[in-house]
C-alpha cells in the first residue's frame, strides 16, 4: 500500500489529465474512470506532496504556479515512460492515449477530417481531439498538445516547422459576377460588397486579407467562420478572399483578377519541445506533416 508521503505514476497520469482538460469529468472520460476517483487521486497527490496543485472554482480546475511547474516534470516522466515502453515492446503498443490538436477551421474541415480514416487505421489506440475554435490555443497551458498555426511562436519552449504554403484569391459566385459591374483592376473591387472576418476578432495576423487586396476595402458582411463566409459568397452576397484548397471545390465560384491578385500564407506545425518525442504526439505530427506535403498541389494553385 502506498504511504501518504509517496505518489505513483498513476497519480501523475491523473494529474496530467486534469491539467490538460481543466475538468474532472473530462479527465474521468479520458482515463475511463469516475469523477469521484479522479478527485480522490488529485487530493491524494496534493496531500502526499504537501502542495496545492490546483485552484478549484465553478469553471473547473486551474493550475497554481506550483502546479504549472509540476506539469513540466510530470510530462518529462510521461515521455520517458512511453519511450521505455517503446523499447520494451519495440513500439507495438505505445502509440496510445489522447492527443488534442488545435487547427484553423478551414484546414480542419477541408483537410484533416477528410483523411482521418487513414490515421485511425494506422493508430487505432490514439484518440484524437480536434479543436477548431477561433482563437490561439495555449500549448504552454496544455489547452492543446499539437497545433497547426498560421504564424509560428515568436518565443517560448516550442518546436515549430513550416509544413506548407497555400494560396488565396478573390472569389465570387458566377451568378453574382454576371449581374455586377465588371472587375478589370484592383480599384474596380471598391464597387463590390465584400465578405470577410470580423476585424476585432481576427486571432492571427495571417487572416487579415482585405488590406493586402486593397486598402480601401471594408467587408459589408463579417463572420468569424470561414464556413459562413464561404456560404455567403456561394449565395451571391459579394466577393471574398478564400483559400484555393477550399474554394476550388465549388464550380460556381470564379476567381476575380487571377493574374493580378494572389495571396500566400503558410501553415506551421507546433508543439511544446518537451512533448515532441512522446510517441502519440510524434505519430500525429508525422501524419499531418506527411499528408500535407503529399498534397502540395491542393494547397498551391498552379497556373
Amino acid at each position: 500500500m502506498t504511504s501518504p508521503s509517496q505518489f505513483t505514476w498513476d497519480d501523475l497520469q491523473f494529474f496530467l489529465a486534469v491539467a490538460r482538460t481543466g475538468q474532472l469529468s473530462s479527465a474521468a472520460r479520458q482515463l475511463r474512470t469516475s469523477h469521484a476517483t479522479v478527485s480522490r487521486r488529485i487530493d491524494r497527490l496534493e496531500f502526499s506532496m504537501k502542495v496545492k496543485l490546483f485552484e478549484r472554482n465553478a469553471r473547473g480546475y486551474v493550475l497554481t504556479h506550483m502546479g504549472q511547474r509540476f506539469v513540466e516534470t510530470a510530462e518529462r516522466i510521461e515521455g520517458e515512460t512511453e519511450r521505455l515502453q517503446a523499447d520494451i515492446s519495440n513500439g507495438a503498443t505505445t502509440q496510445r492515449g489522447v492527443v488534442r490538436l488545435s487547427a484553423p477551421e478551414g484546414f480542419s474541415n477541408f483537410f484533416v477530417t477528410e483523411r482521418l480514416h487513414t490515421f485511425v487505421e494506422h493508430h487505432p489506440a490514439i484518440s484524437l481531439e480536434l479543436v477548431t475554435i477561433q482563437q490561439i490555443m495555449s500549448l504552454s497551458r496544455k489547452e492543446a498538445d499539437v497545433a497547426v498555426a498560421l504564424d509560428p511562436p515568436k518565443a517560448g519552449p516550442y518546436f515549430s516547422e513550416k509544413i506548407s504554403d497555400y494560396s488565396l484569391h478573390v472569389y465570387g459566385a458566377a451568378s453574382y459576377l454576371a449581374g455586377s459591374p465588371p472587375v478589370a483592376t484592383r480599384d474596380d473591387l471598391l464597387d463590390h460588397p465584400f465578405v470577410g472576418y470580423i476585424e476585432d476578432m481576427i486571432f492571427a495576423p495571417g487572416l487579415d486579407y482585405l488590406g493586402d487586396v486593397h486598402r480601401g476595402i471594408k467587408a459589408t458582411f463579417q463572420s468569424s467562420s470561414i464556413f459562413a463566409q464561404l456560404t455567403a459568397t456561394r449565395n451571391g452576397l459579394g466577393l471574398c478572399v478564400l483559400p484555393n484548397f477550399i474554394a476550388g471545390r465549388y464550380p460556381e465560384l470564379r476567381i476575380v483578377l487571377p493574374k493580378v491578385i494572389e495571396l500566400r500564407r503558410s501553415y506551421w506545425l507546433v508543439c511544446h519541445r518537451d512533448m515532441r518525442d512522446v510517441p502519440r504526439i510524434r505519430a500525429v505530427m508525422s501524419y499531418i506533416r506527411n499528408d500535407v506535403r503529399a498534397s502540395s498541389d491542393m494547397f498551391i494553385r498552379r497556373g
